[in-house]
C-alpha cells in the first residue's frame, strides 16, 4: 500500500514508518506539526529503507491525495483537519490520537459514513484481546466484585486516565449490570468513607520510560481476578496499527473497530 502517516515525529510516528516499510508498505505522504524541526525534510532520514522517500510537510490535500490511506498518531486538532479533508478525497484513516472530546468523536463518527474509519485508544492486538476479556468477565461477574482500574505510562504522557483505561471504564460500565451509572473515582485522598458498591475507581502512574500497562481488577470478598496487559515496545501499537489500515484496505465506508482487525463476530 502507499501509506500516509500524520505526526510522523512522534515516537508511533517513527515505529509505524518503520514497521510499515519493514512490511514493503511505501510511504506516500508524512505530516508533522506545524513549526516541526522536520518540515520539509526526508522521511527517509528517519529510517533507513528507500520506501519511506517522502518530504515531510504540515497535513494538506495534495499530499493525502497520493495516499491509500493513512495512519494518524498526532492530535486532537489535527486529527478532526485530517479526517475533514480525507472525508472529501474518500480516504481511509486509522486514528490512534487519545484526548478527542465527545463532539470530536461524533465528528468522526459522521465521516465514518463517508469513509472507511477505525479510531482505537489502543491498537495493539493485545490489548484489544484484554478489551474482549474484559466484556467477557464484566458480563460473568456481578457487583459482589468492586471494579478498579489502573493505568501506567511514561512520564511524558499528557492525558490521564488514559484513553484505553477510559475504553475498560466504558467496557465495564456497558456490560456489568448495576454499574451502568457508577460515579467514576479518579483516586482516593483523605477520608472517602467506605468503598461503594457503584463506583468504578480510576488510578493512573507516571514514570521514567513506562510504555504502557492497564489492569483492570475485579475483587470480592473471597478471590480477585485480574486482567493485565503490558506492553514490552511500542511496536505493538505500530504492529496493530498497520495491520488496521490494511484491514480497511479497499474496505466500504464505515466505523469499524480492532475487534473487527481481530476477527471477532
Amino acid at each position: 500500500m502507499n501509506i500516509g502517516i500524520c505526526g510522523i515525529g512522534g515516537r508511533m510516528g517513527n515505529a509505524i514508518l518503520r514497521i510499515s516499510t519493514e512490511r514493503g508498505h511505501k510511504l506516500g505522504a508524512a505530516f508533522d506539526a506545524d513549526g516541526s524541526p522536520l518540515l520539509n525534510k526526508n522521511a527517509k532520514e528517519l529510517v533507513n529503507n528507500p520506501l519511506a522517500e517522502c518530504t515531510i510537510s504540515a497535513i494538506n490535500a495534495d499530499d493525502l491525495q497520493k495516499v491509500d490511506g493513512i495512519i494518524d498518531f498526532s492530535a486532537p486538532a489535527a486529527s478532526i483537519k485530517l479526517i475533514r479533508i480525507l472525508s472529501e478525497l474518500k480516504k481511509p484513516v486509522v486514528i490512534g490520537t487519545t484526548g478527542f472530546s465527545d463532539a470530536d468523536v461524533a465528528e468522526i463518527r459522521a465521516c465514518s459514513e463517508k469513509i472507511p474509519v477505525i479510531l482505537s485508544p489502543n491498537m495493539s492486538l493485545g490489548v484489544n484481546l484484554l478489551f474482549k476479556l474484559t466484556e467477557i468477565a464484566s458480563m460473568a461477574l456481578t457487583t459482589d466484585y468492586d471494579v478498579e482500574i489502573f493505568e501506567a505510562h511514561h512520564r511524558f504522557k499528557k492525558d490521564a486516565p488514559s484513553g484505553t483505561a477510559k475504553r475498560l471504564l466504558e467496557i465495564v460500565k456497558e456490560n456489568m449490570k448495576g454499574l451502568s451509572g457508577a460515579a467514576d473515582v479518579n483516586g482516593r485522598e483523605g477520608i472517602t468513607g467506605e468503598r461503594t458498591a457503584n463506583e468504578i475507581g480510576m488510578h493512573a502512574m507516571r514514570g521514567g520510560n513506562i510504555i504502557g500497562e492497564h489492569t483492570v481488577f475485579y475483587t470480592g470478598l473471597n478471590d480477585r481476578i485480574e486482567l493485565t496487559h503490558r506492553a514490552a515496545s511500542r511496536d505493538v501499537f505500530a504492529e496493530g496499527a498497520v495491520s488496521a489500515m490494511e484491514f480497511l484496505n479497499k474496505k466500504n465506508p464505515g466505523y469499524y473497530t480492532m475487534y473487527d482487525v481481530l476477527g471477532f463476530k
